[in-house]
């Protein structure tokens, strides 16, 4: 069983590379072939996925996890290409093939027909977002960083329109910018240690002589620059909320994944090369992360409530979420990270379902109907009509509105962190493990706690006034037509989130466990490379 799940570690990145592949000896018009190849793959994919999370979370000896290495071409490490399954990266493989699953089924009921090679440009896209969670190696991550931002490229202009074009030309230099600046900070990584394998890096860190050090913290800074473009942070996301806005829905839903890769490999390096046992570059860069969370924070809540349209609301939503979780890691607190981990997951299935809804929802709006709430509430409708409003006393909500909007309704608890839901019990976590950490409490704790709060408020502030206007105001709106293939991934996502919720006790153990794990690099170095580091971490610094 241990040499299949060994092998098995390299199928989500084998599988759709192989199946993208062979779909482009086919044109577009063989869709149902197409279609059933990919669905099939994305289903095998989810199936993978839940193998290497029972895999990693089963315990082995006297750890409380099993880790599984796969030197490709059976080279050993650090000279060899390694992929490495993890607590961590097993879940964001498996976030990853849920709501590829839903994505893709989405995008079956019209948005495949809306552009060219749609099934090959959205494997390739689950093709580079596996091998980065999995892979050991820096340069191999910037190869399938490559991978996936070249078929995002594709992805964010199907569909075609002005408003993709745009969003199109700020997308592409801004991350050929960020390819750039990884390249830059890989070169200076490896001319200064002579390996780019993760686990030899943080071997190697704490003895790095003081002018290498200095060259390795700025090739380091200059690496954390192109993720934290990729992860949205202020002022780096000003592209953002435009792109996610312009996207069709399943490419939006699926680009909820794709900010936290940044943030994935943030967290990755961060503790690996700067945590407690790295000597002179313990928490390098931390406080950077921690203020810069929080006044990304600040900037998506204002554009939560500033926001006109439904995309643009969700693309603000994102910027939230990233914020929230580079605040938690700037921390370098273990509880914290924890909570964050179980609100990384919660949150891209939420925006994600959000981004999927929305498009069902603008079907049935007529033009104009974009006029933001508060205009309304302040001046009047000049066109309203008091007696209509007694004709429709007694008139029942079309069932389709009626479902809309309870999932409308879901969306906004779970993204205002609204009790019971999961989105709740994710800040309790971390609002709770900030308040009650050891010691006096820092200033700066309280304004993260405030802010988080008041994010909160703002998006349920925001929310309430979109769907009051939306779905519960006094415009007409066309009932849309919404086909049970397109209703079901929301449901879905959704009632995974609630399932979080149920199940919040054995979900909170494993991120509690894997928060842990992160914070004792030395098990990864010695499973990878089958030697301990010289200087192991300290068990100080973190809870």
């Amino acid at each position: 069983m241990g040499d299949v799940m060994r092998h098995l570690v390299i199928a989500p990145v084998l599988l759709p590379l192989a199946v993208g592949a062979f779909l482009l000896m086919f044109d577009d018009r063989r869709r149902t072939m197409k279609m059933t190849l990919s669905l099939g793959t994305v289903g095998a994919l989810l199936v993978i996925a839940v193998a290497l999370v029972v895999y990693v979370d089963t315990p082995s000896g006297d750890r409380w996890s099993s880790l599984i290495v796969y030197p490709l071409g059976n080279w050993r490490p650090p000279f060899g290409i390694v992929l490495v399954a993890d607590r961590l990266s097993a879940l964001m493989v498996l976030v990853t093939a849920v709501l590829g699953a839903a994505t893709l089924l989405f995008a079956m009921a019209r948005w495949h027909r809306a552009g060219p090679r749609f099934y090959t440009l959205f494997l390739l896209l689950l093709t580079g977002l596996n091998g980065a969670f999995l892979t050991g190696d820096v340069f191999n991550l910037f190869v399938f960083f490559e991978i996936l931002l070249a078929a995002s490229y594709g992805l964010v202009l199907h569909g075609s329109g002005t408003a993709r074009v745009k969003a199109g030309l700020h997308y592409i230099p801004i991350n050929l910018v960020a390819s750039s600046l990884f390249l830059i900070g890989v070169s200076l990584i490896y001319g200064v240690t002579g390996t780019l394998n993760m686990a030899d890096l943080a071997r190697l860190v704490p003895d790095l002589p003081d002018d290498s050090r200095v060259l390795f913290e700025a090739g380091a800074a200059v690496l954390g620059v192109a993720f934290l473009v990729k992860a949205g942070m202020w002022p780096l996301s000003f592209w953002l909320p435009t792109t996610y806005a312009a996207s069709c829905a399943p490419v939006a839903a699926m680009f909820a994944i794709m900010t936290k890769v940044g943030i994935y490999v943030i967290l990755r390096l961060f503790l690996l090369c700067f945590g407690d046992g790295a000597g002179a570059s313990a928490d390098f860069g931390a406080e950077w992360l921690y203020y810069g969370g929080m006044a990304t924070i600040a900037f998506g809540g204002i554009g939560v409530l500033a926001s006109q349209s439904m995309p643009r609301l969700g693309g603000y939503s994102v910027l939230v979420s990233s914020g929230t979780l580079l605040a938690a890691i700037g921390t370098t607190n273990s509880a914290v990270i924890s909570g964050a981990l179980f609100y990384l997951v919660s949150s891209t299935f939420t925006i994600g379902a959000y981004f999927l809804l929305v498009e069902l929802i603008e079907r049935g709006r007529q033009a104009g109907a974009d006029v933001l709430a508060v205009t309304m509430e302040v001046f009047g409708d000049p066109e309203e009509d008091i007696e209509d409003e007694e004709d429709e006393v007694g008139v029942a909500i079309p069932a389709a509105i009626a479902v809309l909007g309870g999932g409308f309704l879901a969306c906004t608890a779970l993204l205002a962190g609204m009790p019971p839901l999961s989105g709740f019990i994710a800040k309790f976590a971390m609002l709770s493990a900030l308040i009650n950490e050891a010691g006096d409490i820092p200033p700066s704790h309280w304004a993260l706690v405030i802010l988080l709060v008041l994010s909160g408020l703002a998006t349920l502030i925001a929310m309430t006034r979109t769907g009051i206007r939306t779905l519960w105001g006094p415009d007409e709106i066309a009932i849309p037509r919404v086909r049970a293939i397109e209703a079901m991934p929301v449901a879905v996502l959704l009632f995974l989130c609630a399932a979080m919720t149920v199940m919040g006790g054995p979900a909170m153990r494993y991120m509690e466990a894997t928060a842990q794990l992160l914070y004792w690099p030395q098990i990864y170095a010695q499973d990878v490379l089958g030697s301990l580091p010289p200087r192991p971490p300290t068990d100080g610094g973190h809870e």
